[in-house]
Order: structure tokens, then C-alpha cells, then sequence
């Protein structure tokens, strides 16, 4: 119990500490929270004697010289004291004498700071810590110095019809004075600037509000008022701020779209498109355009025709929906409804709103394209065959002057052709389904004369005819050396490239004494040994001519050698050796005929020109005897160089030749002219010893006709060699071209005079009396 007591002893101690008399705290002023004591613990507790008086300081008082605004009072008894402080301004704002007064120094704002924490010390003369740290508050009382202040714009919104007391906007005001006191409390009116008729406001909150529900955006879109705020609860002597509020009246669908006119004339081609706008109906509505929702209704019996779809500014669009045709209909008159739909108010136009308008519609001729029966056209055509009426493309020219149309196919390689006038289609050659089973391709109608022209596409479906013979598809047939009679060595299968359905039956063409065929009436065969044994050693190869009938019409077969290969086998008759077999060839009897007749048509071509070759070497054969002359007209050349050159031309050659017969026909040889057919020169009279004027000119001339009808000589020009002597000739030219030996007036005597080498000139060409023609 002993600690008990000591526990009960230390709380009254404490209490005892902490008590301060009734006189002492008027005295002071303070609260009791600011008589501040410090505890210790109980066994070793320091007992604290300070007392306070009221410690306040008026705002803004002015301090010319420092004024005591308290004393520091302590119930210690020291004869010789001295006092000092520490905190917030402490020996600048505040000061403190060895009395214990403080003092003020300088004026204070309770905006800038209202409480000012200090700490006290008191010493004894021998500066010895009589009195330990107490802690004071200097406290600045507010004075009305300050007026409201608006931090900023304040701008509201409502709805227009919104009903009486819907809030706009809250109006805040701040004073820097003191919240607690009449100086900071604001009061909020609204002043006759501006619209009090139709705005109030709550004086406490600021709080803006309608009064009326009347606000119609269309009539009166923005109102302003001026909110007034005022100190000291309001009285007539607080301050006042003001601020000016924009309240803007939004809008809500509460008027009718209404038509800006009651007849709308428009002009519209026949062939404007589909779906495009053919005019607009201009609507008035007095709502902002996020509010207007017309709804437009055409009236029947056009409305199949014509709709009026909602434009983005919200008017509307008259559409086309059915194609125009002038010589059909030219004029179209009907009636277009409007209105309004989703209406928040009775609308504010419903008496005057303007919501059915008549519409006249004038359709301007055009000259249009042709216009075909149908939008595509599909016909059947049977493969192999040329078809002279497969269908008919039609087209029209819709206009009045109905002109003539013409068609045509524009792609060059289509198999298809069309008739002009008629449209009518017929094939150019005979289609096959195997290689192309569908034929798309364009017609082209045009009118006559204008040029308009348009396109159909044309789609051919090729049928199918049985023209293909099946074919044999097996995998590779043995027989084991060990198989039995009736043991199936292979199934066979047919295919067929046609579309039609076959029914394949298979045969044997040729019976064989070692194999049997036995058809399965399901499109396929087995193959069975009908006797055996078979060796590996055994030369013989074994082949199965294997005939298929497809069963189509007309009936197709083929017929397939089919090769079997001897094989050694084991138990499960899977072969170890197999002796090769003949390869296997399938082939029709059309392909049969096909082959054939191509080895004749080259058997042919190769006996004609093997004729060709010996009818050409017997002409050259024929000019054997005359090579010589030949050479000589075949080297010389047509630019000879006259009288350079005449040591290359020897004409005593053509005069041997003739003397000898060298340059006569031989019919023995060959019937036809040779290359270069030779004339012979009749034989000189007695009375002639020299030779004729003119042979040579005959002799040319025949020459030159022989060349001009041998069809088979080779084309060698001989008359280019006498046709100019070069430059350097006194001679002039030689030609037969330009004289004859019947008419020619020169006289060749003079050759006689050019020595030995024109000796036989001479006497070709030179006369001995007067100018004639040798007879032959």
C-alpha cells in the first residue's frame, strides 16, 4: 500500500501546481489555456510561478515610439530581477524591460501574420535562472481595413422554358479580414444595373437563379447582371465590391422547320443519276441547328420517285430514285410535308410555320445512249459445231429520233461474231468446253450517225458433246511367275475429259490365251490369268490391247496396249524381280487416221522435191557445152570501164558458139527453155562472107524473151551487160534497148578502122553494101 500513497500524494501535488486563484485569471484576461505551467515528474517537480495579463495588439495602430502592450509578472520574491525574450519578433517587434512590461515597436497587419508565439526567461542579479521558459501569445485584433474582392469572371448558362428558381451560376467573393468577425462576413444583392427582373440571387451563397420560365432564346439570347458584395454583414458603412455576370440562354427545339417558299420550280435532265440530288428545300427554323430534326414526307403517287433526304445544314434534298425518260413522262407535280419531330415545348411558330410546299418537276430531253433489252445476256452453245443463230443482243435508242443502232465486238480474238444490224451471234470457229467452258465478252451498240454508244456484257456457255475418247488410267499390271488361272493380277479404270455422264465398258480387241478381261460394270475392269505358268527366262512380252467404250453420244473408243510385265514373286505376291515390260500406248482410232495421213502428206512433199532437185540438175546439165560463154556474160560487169576494159570481153566466143551449134536448144534434154537459151545464127549465104547487121540485137532479144517466160531458171540478168559501155567508150552504148537491127540508121564501118580486137565486131555489125537485114 506504501506506493499507493505515494501515487495519491504526487496528484495532489500536481493539482496543487497547476491552480491558479480566481483573481489572478480575471486579472490576466487570458483564457486558462494560456497560463501555461510546466510538470515534472512527481519526486522531482519544479513548481512555476508566472502570471500573464492580456496580451492583444490592435492592427494597424500606429507606433510612433514602442507602447506597452503588457507585463510578465512571476510570484516569485527577488529583489533584483531581469527578464527576457525569445520567439517571433522577440527584441525587434516586441521588447521587454527589467520591469517585465513588453512593449510594441511598430505598427502590425492581422493579414500578414494575427499571432505572434514568445518565450519569457526571468533571471536574478547574479544572472541566475530564477524563473524557467514560459510560453505567451501576442495576439493582432482585426479592424474592418479590407473590401471583397472577386477572384475572377463568373459567366452561367439555362436552358431557355427552364421553370422559376433553376440555378445559373454561384458568385464567391473573398475579404481578407477576419472570417470570425462582422468585418470578413460578405452579404451578395444584385444591383439595378442590371437584369433584377428576371435574376435573383441568395445574398449568403451568391447563388444566381431564375424567376421567370418564360426565357426564349430566339427572343433574347444573353442577359447580364451585376452582383454586388458587402463587409460587415451588409450595413450601409461595410465595403463593397461588384462584378458584372453574362448568362447566356441556350437553345431547346421548340420551334417548327418551316418552308421558305411555297412552290419550287426545278429543271432536271432525263438521265440525271440515281440517288444524286436533283435541288434543295430551304427550311426556316429559328432553333440552332443541333436542335432541328425535320422529317420529310413526299406525297404518293411520285414518292416512289422522288424522296427528300435531310441535308447537314438540316434542309432538305430532293433525291431521284427512279430513272427519267422525256419521251415517257416529261413533268412531274406533287406535294412535300414537313415536320418537326421531337419537340421539348409547344413550338413558338405553330400558327405561322409554312410545313407542306408544292414541287414541279420538268424532265430536259437528252440525246441518250442505247439502251440494251437486258443487263446481261446468257446463251448455250454446243461445242464442235458452227452455229449461225445462237441468240440475239438487242438495244434501242430511247429518244424520239429513234435512230439505228449498229453492234459490234471489240475484242479481236473472241470466237464470237455478231451481226451489224440485227445484233444477231454466231460463232467464227468451233468452240471446245475442254478448253474454255465459258466465253465472257462485251457488245458494243452505237447509234448512227452521233457516236453515243453502249455495252452489254455477253456470257456463252459452251455444252458439252461427246468428243473426247476415254482414256485408260491403271497403275502398272505384273503376273507372279507362281499365279493360277483365275487370280486378278490388276483392276483397270477409265477416264473421260467430256462433261457427260459415262457409262464405260471394257473389252478385249484381240483374245489372248494367257489373259482374260472381265468388265465390272462400275467404270472399271479386272484383268485375270486365265492360264499359266509364267518364267522370267521366257522371252515373249505380254501385252493386253484393251478397247474402252464410253456409252455417249455419238459413241467414243479407244483402244490401249497395255503391257504386263513377269514378275518373281514372294508368298504375299509382292515381286522381288520383274523382267521390263513394253511400254504401254493408248490411241484412238481418229488419232490412227490422223498419223497416217500425215505420213502420206510427208511421203508426198518429200517425192516432190526430190523431182525438184533432178529437173533442176537436168537444166544445168543442158548448158554443159556452153559454160564458157556463160562465165563470160555472168562476170561482166554492167560498168565496165570502156575502152580500159575491153580486154574482159571477147564476142569471138558468141561467134564460135554460133558456128558450132554450141548455143542451140536440145530438146533431148529437157523440154523446157534452159537458162540461158542460145540463138542460132543462120548460116551465111556464099554471097556473105561477113556477118549480118543486127544478129547480135536478135540474139540479145531472143535471150531476154527466153529469161522473161523460164520460170525455173535462175533469175541472172544478162541484158545489164550490154546495156552501157562506161564512160570512157567513144562507142556510146550498145544496147538493143534503145535501136533495132530492122530501123537502126548507124553506120560500123568504123570498127574496121579500131584494129584486130574489133575485127570480129566488124564483121557482126559492119556492112558491105547498103544497110539490110539478114534472112533467115
Amino acid at each position: 500500500m506504501a506506493w499507493l500513497q505515494l501515487w495519491t500524494m504526487g496528484l495532489m501535488a500536481l493539482a496543487a501546481s497547476l491552480a491558479v486563484t480566481p483573481a489572478e485569471s480575471e486579472d490576466s484576461g487570458l483564457p486558462a489555456e494560456v497560463v501555461r505551467k510546466e510538470s515534472y515528474p512527481v519526486l522531482s517537480r519544479q513548481k512555476r510561478d508566472w502570471i500573464w495579463n492580456s496580451l492583444y495588439v490592435e492592427e494597424e495602430k500606429p507606433a510612433p515610439s514602442p507602447y506597452k502592450i503588457g507585463q510578465l509578472k512571476s510570484n516569485q520574491k527577488v529583489e533584483v530581477k531581469r527578464f527576457k525574450i525569445e520567439g517571433e519578433g522577440a527584441n525587434s517587434i516586441f521588447t521587454v524591460d527589467h520591469k517585465g512590461d513588453l512593449f510594441v515597436t511598430k505598427s502590425l497587419d492581422r493579414e500578414e501574420k494575427s499571432m505572434y508565439h514568445l518565450t519569457a526567461m526571468m533571471y536574478d542579479g547574479n544572472n541566475k535562472l530564477i524563473e524557467d521558459a514560459g510560453d505567451f501569445v501576442v495576439q493582432v485584433t482585426d479592424i474592418n481595413d479590407n473590401s471583397p474582392v472577386f477572384p475572377g469572371t463568373f459567366n452561367g448558362s439555362i436552358m431557355e422554358r427552364s421553370k422559376i428558381g433553376t440555378k445559373v451560376v454561384e458568385v464567391r467573393a473573398t475579404d481578407a479580414d477576419d472570417p470570425t468577425t462582422a468585418n470578413g462576413e460578405l452579404r451578395y444583392t444584385l444591383t439595378q444595373h442590371g437584369d433584377r427582373s428576371t435574376f435573383e440571387i441568395d445574398s449568403f451563397t451568391g447563388m444566381i437563379s431564375s424567376k421567370l420560365d418564360s426565357l426564349d432564346r430566339e427572343t433574347r439570347s444573353q442577359y447580364v447582371v451585376v452582383v454586388q458584395a458587402q463587409d460587415t454583414r451588409g450595413i450601409a458603412s461595410g465595403s463593397t465590391a461588384t462584378t458584372s455576370v453574362t448568362i447566356t440562354i441556350t437553345d431547346t427545339n421548340d420551334n417548327m422547320a418551316s418552308f421558305t417558299k411555297k412552290t419550287y420550280e426545278l429543271l432536271v435532265p432525263e438521265d440525271h443519276k440515281l440517288n444524286e440530288k436533283i435541288g434543295s428545300l430551304e427550311l426556316e427554323d429559328r432553333d440552332q441547328i443541333q436542335n432541328k430534326d425535320p422529317v420529310f414526307t413526299v406525297t404518293p403517287p411520285f414518292n416512289n420517285i422522288f424522296d427528300v433526304e435531310r441535308s447537314p445544314n438540316k434542309d432538305g434534298n430532293l433525291m431521284l430514285k427512279q430513272a427519267l425518260d422525256y419521251e415517257t413522262r416529261s413533268s412531274y407535280s406533287f406535294t412535300v410535308h414537313v415536320r418537326e419531330n421531337n419537340l421539348q415545348f409547344p413550338a413558338d411558330n405553330k400558327d405561322s410555320a409554312v410545313t407542306k410546299a408544292q414541287v414541279n418537276i420538268r424532265v430536259i430531253d437528252v440525246d441518250e445512249p442505247p439502251v440494251f433489252s437486258k443487263p446481261i445476256y446468257s446463251f448455250n452453245v454446243m461445242e464442235e459445231a458452227m452455229v449461225s443463230n445462237i441468240g440475239m443482243v438487242t438495244a434501242r435508242d430511247p429518244d424520239r429520233a429513234n435512230k439505228s443502232i449498229r453492234y459490234s465486238i471489240e475484242d479481236k480474238d473472241c470466237p464470237i461474231g455478231i451481226n451489224p444490224v440485227t445484233g444477231q451471234l454466231s460463232t467464227l470457229r468451233k468452240l471446245d468446253r475442254e478448253l474454255e467452258a465459258t466465253h465472257m465478252f462485251q457488245v458494243k451498240a452505237q447509234e448512227e450517225p452521233s457516236g453515243l454508244q453502249s455495252f452489254v456484257k455477253v456470257s456463252i456457255l459452251v455444252q458439252d458433246v461427246n468428243d473426247n475418247e476415254p482414256e485408260l488410267a491403271v497403275d502398272e499390271i505384273f503376273v507372279c511367275e507362281n499365279d493360277m488361272a483365275g487370280t486378278v493380277i490388276g483392276t483397270v479404270r477409265a477416264t473421260d475429259k467430256d462433261d457427260q455422264q459415262p457409262f464405260f465398258s471394257f473389252y478385249l480387241t484381240k483374245q489372248n490365251a494367257n489373259f482374260s478381261l472381265t468388265d465390272n460394270r462400275n467404270g472399271t475392269a479386272d484383268i485375270r490369268v486365265k492360264q499359266g505358268t509364267f518364267s522370267l527366262d521366257d522371252p515373249r512380252d505380254y501385252i493386253l490391247e484393251v478397247g474402252i467404250n464410253d456409252g455417249g453420244r455419238p459413241p467414243k473408243s479407244s483402244l490401249t496396249r497395255l503391257p504386263i510385265k513377269v514378275c518373281r514373286c514372294d508368298a504375299r505376291r509382292v515381286h522381288t524381280q520383274c523382267k521390263a515390260a513394253a511400254l504401254r500406248m493408248g490411241v484412238s482410232v481418229h488419232a490412227l487416221i490422223a498419223i497416217l495421213l500425215c505420213i502420206l502428206t510427208i511421203l508426198v512433199i518429200v517425192i516432190l522435191i526430190v523431182m525438184r532437185k533432178r529437173y533442176q540438175k537436168e537444166s544445168l546439165a543442158s548448158m554443159k557445152n556452153s559454160g564458157e560463154i556463160h562465165e563470160q556474160l555472168v562476170t561482166y560487169d554492167e560498168e565496165g570501164g570502156g575502152e580500159m576494159d575491153t580486154n574482159g570481153y571477147d564476142v569471138s566466143i558468141l561467134t564460135s558458139a554460133r558456128h558450132d551449134g554450141s548455143m542451140l536448144r536440145h530438146p533431148d534434154h529437157h523440154p523446157h527453155p534452159s537458162l540461158y537459151a542460145m540463138v542460132q545464127k543462120p548460116p551465111l549465104h556464099p554471097a556473105q562472107p561477113t556477118a549480118c547487121k543486127g544478129d547480135m540485137a536478135v540474139m540479145i532479144e531472143v535471150k531476154k524473151d527466153e529469161a522473161d517466160h523460164d520460170r525455173d531458171g535462175i533469175p541472172y540478168d544478162t541484158l545489164h551487160i550490154y546495156g552501157y559501155e562506161g564512160p570512157e567508150s567513144l562507142a556510146g552504148s550498145l544496147s538493143s534497148l534503145e535501136s533495132s537491127s530492122t530501123g537502126s540508121n548507124l553506120d560500123y564501118d568504123f570498127l574496121n578502122d579500131w584494129g584486130p580486137r574489133f575485127r570480129t565486131l566488124a564483121e557482126l555489125y559492119g556492112v558491105d553494101g547498103p544497110d539490110r537485114i539478114c534472112p533467115y
